[in-house]
């Protein structure tokens, strides 16, 4: 990841990290006074960022754009962890027992990424014990996801498998107009498979299942939900 060490955050960017859920008690003064000197000026989409040869223990904050974090198994094989976008923060596993470093990072749009390492983060939680409280709820919250998502790759069927990831990506990566929820990204089916534990070829086929029991469209690579409660069904 290209590091510009001489560049300072922005108003705009410090107002968007006091929006970022671990970062709530500090205010934006509080915020500018950090030393953000791991500023990745750009990524651009499609680039890997971190792979396992990193062995910085880095907590990354997304700025701009959307992320995608995934595994690999000796096959080759790849296993999509979680999809992140504007304001979020990801990588907070290498700072507890649960490694990040088996893990790869790849931005899927241009995308802007600061970043800090554990000695800072540390010093942080010290001065601001409620920074550490918001990351360990925010550690709590994504392992019952994975959980989940464990148990249906185990139990479920890939079209209720795809049913409930897009449940859950409709919750950080949804909107809602007159007519149906949509995904704000545009997911291939490889992606998806690769969340859900399928390949591309059988979300192709549950994605024909979920149309023909009413739940959703595609229109230009865009996922409408049409009947959120269809979707809750099969997902279930």
């Amino acid at each position: 990841m290209r590091i510009d060490e001489n560049r300072s955050l922005s108003d705009g960017e410090i107002r968007t990290l006091s929006f970022v859920e671990i970062f709530e008690p500090l205010t934006e003064d509080e915020l500018a006074k950090i030393d953000w000197r791991k500023l990745s000026t750009k990524v651009r989409a499609g680039e890997t960022f971190y792979t396992p040869l990193d062995l910085c223990e880095t907590l990354f904050i997304l700025l701009k754009g959307r992320v995608r974090v995934f595994r690999k198994s000796a096959l080759g094989k790849e296993f999509t962890l979680n999809v992140f976008g504007d304001g979020t923060v990801f990588g907070e596993m290498a700072l507890t027992a649960q490694s990040f470093r088996n893990s790869y990072a790849q931005a899927l749009e241009d995308s802007e990424i600061a970043a800090m390492c554990r000695a800072d983060v540390e010093r942080l939680i010290l001065d601001k014990p409620a920074v550490g409280l918001q990351l360990v709820h925010l550690l709590s919250e994504r392992i019952v996801q994975y959980e989940r998502r464990l148990e249906d790759i185990g139990l479920k069927e890939v079209p209720a498998r795809l049913a409930g990831i897009l449940l859950l990506l409709l919750e950080s990566d949804g909107i809602r107009d007159r007519e149906a929820y949509k995904l704000i990204g545009r997911y291939t089916h490889y992606q998806l498979a690769t969340m859900i534990g399928a390949n591309r070829e059988a979300v192709t086929r549950a994605f024909r299942v979920l149309r023909e029991a009413g739940a959703l469209e595609i229109d230009r690579r865009t996922i409408q939900i049409k009947d959120l409660d269809a979707l809750r069904e099969i997902a279930a």
